[in-house]
């Protein structure tokens, strides 16, 4: 046997913990092993958590597909809003209603939020807020939220990292001024969570209410003249 062969092919199938969960798979491990001091089988049920902690903080590498055109997710989960929508004031982006698209992502979903367009990041503002469900619409008013601005080739966008009703706390990794690539990590949100994207005038939503969709990878808008929301089906 090629164990040589074997190795390689077992390292390509695991996937990467970002370096921010290693203190909470660690912490889950420790508490697993106290637990099992007092009962063996709560050993096992800390372990099976320990592992769904580490699943939680997973950060697979992306294919982005670039360029000036595209708009990508810039989280994984299911599009749960598509719709006109003004901006959270705090953004700068003014008071007239732009096409917002959110994202819901379960505790199950990959949580590493990723730049949706290239440009500068000109603006950041943090706003504490509620904890409802980030699936309720007045969520993006309400919760706890964090904004971003980026100054593209086709105008300025916006992403909003929300908290959720598990969610408590939004971590951003970029500063104003930085410029930032399509497809770049920028943050994440721990546990469960949704993400907003205002986009400039002209774009056009090239995803489905209900679609999923993979941060850094599906294309959400495009401003080359494509459809506007396809048509779907399901199957």
């Amino acid at each position: 046997m090629d164990f040589s062969s074997l190795y390689d092919s077992v390292r390509k199938a695991l996937v990467p913990v970002h370096r921010d969960g290693w203190p909470f798979v660690a912490g889950f491990f420790v508490a697993a092993v106290i637990l099992g001091w007092l009962w063996d089988p709560l050993f096992w049920i800390g372990l099976v958590l320990t592992a769904w902690c580490a699943f939680f903080f997973r950060d697979p590498p992306r294919v982005t597909p670039v360029s000036d055109d595209f708009v990508v997710s810039p989280a994984d989960g299911r599009i749960s809003a598509i719709g006109a929508a003004v901006p959270p004031a705090e953004s700068g982006l003014g008071e007239v209603a732009l096409t917002r698209v959110s994202i819901f992502m379960n505790v199950f979903d990959c949580h590493i939020n990723r730049a949706p367009a290239s440009g500068r990041v000109s603006r950041l503002a943090h706003r504490p807020g509620r904890f409802l469900n980030a699936e309720l619409d007045k969520a993006s008013d309400d919760n706890e939220r964090n904004t971003l601005v980026i100054d593209t080739a086709r105008g300025r966008l916006g992403v909003v990292q929300i908290a959720g009703l598990v969610a408590r706390r939004i971590v951003c990794w970029v500063r104003e001024g930085e410029e930032i690539g399509a497809g770049a990590r920028f943050g994440l949100i721990r546990f469960g969570s949704r993400l907003d994207v205002y986009l400039p005038q002209g774009a056009a939503v090239t995803v489905a209410l209900g679609q999923r969709a993979v941060a850094g990878e599906t294309l959400i808008a495009r401003f080359d003249g494509a459809p506007v929301q396809p048509v779907t089906r399901v199957s």
